[in-house]
């Protein structure tokens, strides 16, 4: 009896957690890419990096918008949110409590993987 009650009891707590939560990180790494190759300065949330390389953006509920600050390749790039795949486990398993989980932690949310930067 008390092994049913823990498989229960652990049945219900995945239940509950979000795929995405578990199986994805609250950042995300984009592959900044240049059509010059040169160094330069972006940023993203008040946060600067360097690039080309990879830079670390962290995941939300919303658009963010990426600025290359480096005054000879000033100009902004849409980072248009996109729903994570591993969301979708949640939904095709019924698992609301899952998606809801997913949802509050915004890890459910994810960013381009490459960006392709065009200087002089």
């Amino acid at each position: 009896m008390q092994v049913l009650k823990s498989l229960v009891v652990a049945g219900a707590a995945l239940t509950a957690v979000g795929c995405s939560t578990i199986l994805t990180d609250e950042n995300q790494r984009i592959n900044v890419v240049s059509s010059s190759g040169k160094k330069f300065t972006v940023e993203v949330d008040g946060i600067e990096q360097t690039a080309p390389g990879i830079i670390t953006v962290k995941k939300e509920n919303k658009n963010k918008t990426l600025k290359v600050t480096s005054k000879e390749c000033e100009q902004q790039i849409a980072l248009n949110k996109e729903v994570e795949p591993t969301f979708f486990v949640n939904i095709l398993s019924g698992g609301a409590f899952g998606s809801t989980t997913d949802f509050a932690s915004e890890k459910m949310w994810r960013y381009q993987d490459t960006l392709q930067i065009n200087c002089n």
